[in-house]
């Protein structure tokens, strides 16, 4: 197998993967014969590795590899969707979690049965199930091509899916016996790891640029031309094409909305909350993870910005410049991956690619886990218990170990399919792996808006609402506006919405139609009177 590893690259990874194997056997040896040990953690893991649990799950693969991009590319506008991220948590800390440990749930959609009945429960399951397997396969498909460009030098379909298979293999071997005990854990070590790395580039960058801070800085501030400076951090312009994914109005709409969707309604981030002794304790981890996410995402976008002085400002570098084509073996890559590939020494590049697989891992392995505990617990719990009454809950942890093995086959085919759709897209990474998340959250949002703040909804209009937020979405992407576009009205064609705005009105129809159905009192009263 032809490789741009050394001796030293794999002597890095082996260390790595040998501190990855102590912890997953260390963790596989503590007795698990309850889904709230393997599901919850028996709720007794501490508040501050939740915190960096739920801060390593959110910074995947795409802040690793898009986040110098978009500082390359851009400016500092993408770390001021921190603002909604801020917002969003706030929300989720005062108004969901308090519900959730309250009502004893060990799934987000268990809220849902108190207020709509079992069925709403298992929808909304389902829509999870659909969304975390689009989101976190796009994210595998990114570490994938990392790993592939490295590995096998080479980004074929064969190699792709051969680097998707290593890292399933590995974050399904990881998490198996462990359950979400050894996920969080493991996720302390993930985020030391893809954030020390981070910081090495950083050093071994600023010892490459013979130009003080002084003048980096400088230039930074004075990119030429009409571009204007990189260090800029909120874009006021009232933009809601892709060109304003960032803008400050996006960050203060479209990704509050994401934000509640990421923390508060996707089983893969709220599960670790929930681990927690009470809400007291998830509601500090919820809001001290997305404190602690601005300045490790800072980290990343600094790289970008430094990768901008070496290869765009030739006269702080003493050369002639060069030319840079983002490419390899003719399909284009971020400049990050560029460096990486062209620049970076034996030793540094394998502890780079070690940090594209943890940050991928801590993604996986928490959306294994929770991918397993929405299908046991909201789906196949309450039908196994319907047909022959099962109570024994060793079963169950069980069969949540089968459903995770399930969750990893179906990542791994949606990781695959990304490497095609990514592609068609043409969309930069951060704002592809991003874009992919809405289309469950739109309809999620909707149902949870009206459950929370009205008495209206029903199971038939929440079952119509989460299908209108999906289709919205759908029907709002670029591909299929155009073709569609292209026969009912021509001259919109062209026409582009960046995904925090598809969000809100994702989010907007889902709640008019959701607000239709009358709840079930209502419903029961209208019969009576009838």
């Amino acid at each position: 197998m032809n490789s741009l590893f050394t001796t030293l690259d794999w002597a890095v990874f082996a260390i790595y993967f040998s501190i990855i194997a102590y912890t997953g056997w260390h963790f596989s040896r503590v007795k698990i014969t309850s889904t709230k040990d393997y599901f919850l953690g028996g709720n007794s893991m501490p508040m501050w590795v939740v915190a960096v649990s739920v801060l390593a799950t959110s910074q995947s693969a795409a802040t690793f590899l898009g986040g110098p991009d978009s500082s390359y590319r851009g400016d500092l506008t993408y770390l001021a969707t921190n603002i909604g991220g801020i917002m969003g948590a706030l929300f989720v800390a005062w108004v969901l979690i308090p519900r959730f440990y309250q009502n004893k749930v060990s799934t987000v959609y268990e809220l849902l049965k108190v207020r709509f009945g079992e069925k709403t429960k298992q929808r909304a399951g389902m829509m999870y199930l659909v969304g975390r397997v689009f989101a976190s396969g796009s994210r595998l498909y990114m570490a994938a091509i990392a790993v592939s460009m490295i590995l096998f030098t080479n980004i074929s379909p064969s190699s792709v899916i051969s680097s998707v298979v290593i890292l399933v293999a590995v974050g399904l071997a990881y998490t198996y016996m462990g359950g979400i005990r050894s996920v969080i854990w493991s996720d302390l070590i993930q985020l030391v790891v893809y954030v020390g790395a981070a910081i090495a580039v950083i050093i071994y960058l600023l010892g490459q640029i013979p130009a003080d801070m002084g003048q980096i800085i400088q230039a930074l501030n004075n990119p030429g031309g009409e571009q204007a400076s990189k260090l800029t951090l909120f874009d006021f312009s009232l933009d809601f094409s892709p060109a304003g994914t960032f803008s400050f109005w996006a960050c203060i709409t479209g990704f509050v909305l994401l934000n509640i969707g990421a923390f508060g309604l996707d089983q893969d981030m709220t599960q670790r909350v929930l681990t927690c002794k009470d809400a007291k304790q998830g509601s500090k981890a919820m809001i001290n993870s997305i404190i602690f996410s601005i300045p490790v995402v800072l980290i990343f976008m600094t790289i970008g910005l430094l990768l901008y002085i070496f290869y765009q400002r030739p006269e702080l570098m003493g050369t002639d410049g060069q030319e840079v084509v983002q490419s390899f073996n003719g399909e284009s890559v971020t400049i990050f991956m560029y460096y990486v590939l062209n620049e970076m020494p034996a030793g540094l590049r394998g502890l780079v690619t070690v940090g594209v697989v943890a940050a991928a891992l801590s993604t996986l392995n928490s959306g294994l886990n929770s991918m397993s505990s929405v299908a046991i617990q909201d789906i196949y719990k309450p039908w196994k218990e319907a047909r022959d009454g099962t109570q024994n809950d060793l079963h169950y942890v069980k069969a949540g170990r089968f459903g995770m093995a399930a969750a990893a086959i179906a990542l791994g085919s949606m990781g695959i399919l990304c490497f095609y759709w990514q592609q068609y897209t043409d969309m930069p990474l951060l704002a592809f792996a991003l874009s992919v998340m809405v289309f469950a959250y739109t309809g999620l949002l909707g149902v949870y808006f009206t459950a929370i703040f009205t008495n209206r909804g029903g199971e038939r209009s929440v079952a119509m609402a989460l299908i209108a937020g999906f289709l919205t979405t759908l029907l709002l992407q670029a591909y299929v506006w155009d073709s569609v576009m292209t026969v009912v009205y021509p001259d919109w064609v062209g026409v582009r919405l960046a995904f925090p705005y598809q969000l809100c009105v994702g989010t907007f129809v889902s709640l008019c139609v959701c607000l239709m159905g009358s709840s079930q009192k209502q419903e029961q009263d209208q019969l009576q009177s009838a």
